[in-house]
């Protein structure tokens, strides 16, 4: 299956987006890069990953963003619409970097950077 688009969600001074683009440039695969902080998040967007994976998988609970938030804020994040409205109004708070591949048949997305995960993920395409 040949990739349609590829995408990478994130923002570029972020670890692991830096360690995802590099991993794409090294195995020359050619990416549309989105820029949380420049291009924003909207409700559409997080709407479509959601209907591939659970919001769980997009939130970071881990990092400063989320740790910011007053325990009320973080207590009042319990489903799917009130993460998609968490993250639209705070990015930073998304697990980073998401990357959505789209075929013809099918739309893989990854969050999290891991080689294995990208080889496989890039290995099914082939």
């Amino acid at each position: 299956m040949i990739p349609k688009t590829i995408t990478l969600y994130g923002i570029p001074n972020c670890d692991q987006v830096k360690k995802a683009r590099s991993w794409l440039n090294e195995n020359q695969i050619s990416i549309n890069f989105h820029d949380f902080k420049k291009a924003g998040v909207t409700p559409a967007l997080v709407n479509s990953w959601l209907q591939h994976l659970d919001w769980q998988h997009f939130l970071n609970r881990r990092g400063t963003t989320w740790r910011q938030l007053t325990e009320i804020e973080q207590k009042a994040v319990i489903n799917a619409e009130s993460a998609t409205h968490c993250m639209v109004r705070s990015p930073s708070i998304i697990k980073r970097p998401v990357l959505v591949i789209t075929t013809q048949q099918q739309v893989e997305i990854v969050v999290g950077f891991s080689i294995e995960d990208y080889q496989r993920v890039f290995a099914s395409l082939n």
